[in-house]
């Protein structure tokens, strides 16, 4: 989520972008409250259809961008309302695992066309605060190794562990260095390092401050008793923060997002190394992409690195924030360094 009146909003086309702005306008100049929140509802299973995207629609052959070579993507729809709002993404054995956040949890298996499949429905039952309050839910960070699945919640700012099988709480923490971010600006990313150390980023404000906070864990930043050492992050100006994952030789890959009223979104990827565990030390990057209008792109807010016949696989999954002027975009690229 962006913080402001609206929630974030993906870049449209123009006639989708007027159309959206006007709609903007009319719910500024009215004062009708926001319909309650509906309450939880347990697992299930739902139809979730595969609609195949160009990377450029005004150049339908185009497949690089920057070090990123386009291999395919998606539009997915279901017809269930509680999907969407994708942040976060989990890529292994050729299924998906996405977590949204309002703290619901999506299993279902890549695309390989158009088409429709079953996709898995389970919220997180445990979590701080009662479940029916999406904001006790935000869930914008996450990380999924074993039997595990660890989840970071804005305005809590708390790291969860559940088990993954049964999504049951094992585990939670309010790390002090987490305590003073703000409420829609908190964990937007989470990395396990080879050595089991891991890095919380925070998403950091709309403003031009250079540097943004991250946490480094020396050990499960579940665990009230691990240590924990404040580093920085180098902003891309203008962006911040909206997800990170490791890559195979062990560098940072990192996703930096700006929404613009005129512009859309758009997005920087970059590349860092490891940093050191001396607090203050501050993660430099170097830009490989920047996807911005007429690319298509929407709210990029969850990547996940996987190898293919030895090749780098980046994907990308969008928060479509259960708007009906946005999308839920799966991307597919492969790193060509």
């Amino acid at each position: 989520m962006i913080p402001g009146g609206f929630p974030e909003q993906l870049w449209l086309s123009r006639p989708r972008r007027a159309a959206f702005l006007i709609l903007a306008f009319a719910a500024l100049a009215t004062n009708i409250a926001a319909p309650p929140e509906p309450p939880l509802s347990g697992p299930t299973v739902a139809a979730l259809m595969f609609d195949p995207v160009l990377l450029d629609e005004s150049v339908p052959a185009r497949r690089q961008v920057g070090s990123l070579q386009y291999l395919g993507g998606w539009a997915l729809t279901s017809d269930s309302a509680r999907f969407g709002g994708l942040s976060n993404l989990h890529i292994e054995s050729g299924q998906v695992t996405a977590l949204s956040d309002s703290g619901t949890l999506f299993r279902f298996a890549l695309p390989a066309g158009s088409g429709r499949e079953p996709v898995r429905i389970d919220p997180l039952g445990d979590g701080p605060g009662p479940a029916t309050r999406k904001s006790n839910r935000d869930t914008e960070s996450m990380v999924i190794l074993g039997p595990w699945l660890w989840a970071g919640f804005e305005n809590h700012n708390m790291v969860w562990r559940y088990r993954l099988a049964d999504l049951r709480a094992a585990s939670s923490a309010e790390p002090r260095l987490m305590r003073d971010w703000r409420g829609n600006s908190g964990a937007e990313g989470m990395v396990r390092l080879a050595d089991g150390r891991f890095l919380v980023f925070c998403e950091g404000l709309s403003d031009n401050r250079p540097l943004s906070d991250v946490i480094l864990f020396d050990g499960d930043p579940a665990d009230p008793h691990s240590r924990a050492s404040l580093l920085h992050y180098r902003r891309v100006p203008g962006y911040r923060v909206s997800d990170a994952t490791i890559l195979p030789d062990g560098r940072l890959l990192i996703l930096n997002r700006r929404f613009q009223w005129l512009e859309g979104f758009s997005l920087v990827v970059t590349i860092a190394e490891v940093p050191g565990a001396e607090a203050g030390a501050i993660i430099e990057h170097r830009e490989i992409a920047r996807l911005q209008p007429p690319l298509t792109i929407d709210n990029m807010e969850g990547v996940n690195v996987t190898v293919e016949n030895g090749r780098t696989i980046v994907w990308l999954v969008s928060d479509d924030n259960f708007s009906p002027l946005q999308r839920t975009l799966l991307l597919k690229f492969a790193l060509v360094e």
